[in-house]
């Protein structure tokens, strides 16, 4: 449960590298965070069995991160579903 704010309580300025990214404040809270971490972990090592992305894990300095890249079959198969769906669009608007 969320706590509610007093009329002291300030807003915390999180540190950011640039202003492009400020962090989501909707999936910033801790247990939002969780689960669609825990989604996301469980959805990219499907994608990445299946060739679609690659995974890198390495660090930052001290900080820990993972990077995903669309390979060449990911990009053909999301190709190939997007145009799937704009069939589909353009078959419900007629």
């Amino acid at each position: 449960m969320a706590k509610a704010l007093r009329k002291t309580d300030r807003p915390v300025a999180l540190p950011v590298r640039h202003d492009s990214e400020q962090p989501d404040r909707l999936i910033h809270e801790r247990i939002r965070l969780g689960i669609v971490s825990a989604l996301a972990v469980n959805h990219a090592r499907k994608l990445e069995e299946a060739g679609y992305i690659t995974c890198t894990k390495g660090f930052d300095g001290r900080i820990p991160r993972t990077e995903y890249r669309l390979t060449e079959t990911g990009q053909k198969a999301l190709d190939k579903y997007l145009k799937h769906m704009e069939a589909l669009i353009r078959a419900m608007r007629r």
